[in-house]
């Protein structure tokens, strides 16, 4: 008896080394994967604007990477006591308009170095639903909390999508023409808009994302969204919110990702590196115990060795953790 439906991942016909360097733009649940790859030590960017959810805002900033035109004053507006940019995530707002310019800029400029050299670039769009100013019709990355009478909500075209993420891949092609895409579509509900609204929303996603992957090479999709929703298909694979993938979750999509795009000798290293975060985990009942010193010195020594393999893995906070 079947009580998962099977699911076939798509074939790929390449493969994800600890030596590429990744990109990772989109909504919330980029910053999930992103996470694991970061804490599994591999050699990404993530969200040099925040979390961005709709795809003309993810253009938007693909863009401003390449064309890497500096952030300027009239670019921020004030609210509530803090400067904020309509183009990035309140992550990146704060009480001084300098401060704030300075890191908008910098993450700019590492996102223009970083995606000029990238071997890989995962896009995960989030919804079609975008706001935009009543002022002046300026379309807005995040709201910063504003009052909703500042807005109005559209529904973006399934054209428009496609147009604007083919306009901006033409752009990364010349930019970095040995780029390769992956688009995924976020397993996060966007219960706000509504259910139905939220399914409306995500199917313009999917269908833009299959058209840009038919007509573009080097363009693939990983189906993020079809693992949570159709394969696992449960609410205990969601937090409490109902709304959010929770950690088995994550981890489900994330191994799916590992097995479709890790070849053997990487998927090693990962596993040797996973062994390292598993015991700096460790709570170790006696620390003044011999056991405990044996432990310490055998990770100490598996970093070593890790270190002298692979060189351009740094695991110094690792190190330093056992050391002190």
């Amino acid at each position: 008896m079947e009580f998962i439906l099977p699911f076939q991942l798509p074939p790929y016909p390449f493969r994800i080394s600890y030596t590429d360097k990744i990109l990772l733009i989109g909504s919330c649940f980029s910053e999930e994967i992103g996470n694991k790859m970061s804490g599994l030590k591999f050699n990404i960017l993530q969200n040099p604007n925040g979390i961005l959810y709709d795809p003309l805002s993810i253009s938007e900033a693909l863009t401003s990477y390449i064309d890497n035109k500096p952030i300027i004053d009239n670019d921020l507006f004030e609210l509530n006591g803090l400067w904020h940019s309509w183009k990035h995530h309140s992550v990146f707002s704060g009480l001084k308009k300098g401060e704030v310019l300075s890191k908008l800029n910098q993450s700019q400029s590492a996102a223009n170095r970083f995606l000029a050299n990238a071997n890989l670039l995962i896009i995960t769009l989030g919804t079609s639903y975008q706001y935009h100013l009543k002022q002046n019709d300026q379309p807005v990355a995040n709201c910063h909390k504003a009052p909703s009478s500042f807005f109005r909500k559209i529904l973006l075209a399934i054209d428009e999508i496609t147009f604007a993420l083919l306009e901006v891949l033409d752009k990364i092609k010349i930019f970095n023409p040995h780029v390769k895409i992956i688009f995924t579509i976020s397993p996060v509900k966007h219960v706000k808009d509504g259910l139905i609204e939220n399914n409306r929303s995500k199917s313009r996603l999917i269908e833009a994302a299959h058209t840009v992957i038919k007509n573009k090479e080097n363009c693939f999709y990983f189906p993020s969204y079809e693992l949570v929703t159709d394969v696992l298909r449960d609410y205990r694979f969601y937090k409490s919110d109902l709304v959010h993938p929770n950690e088995i979750a994550i981890n489900f999509v994330f191994e799916k990702f590992c097995d479709s795009l890790l070849d053997d000798a990487n998927r090693k290293t990962l596993e040797k590196i996973q062994n390292i975060m598993s015991a700096v985990n460790h709570r170790p009942f006696l620390k003044e115990s011999d056991a405990h010193q044996k432990f310490i010195q055998a990770q100490l020594l598996n970093i070593q060795k890790i270190e002298k393999e692979y060189p351009f893995i740094d695991l110094s906070v690792e190190k330093k953790y056992f050391s002190d």
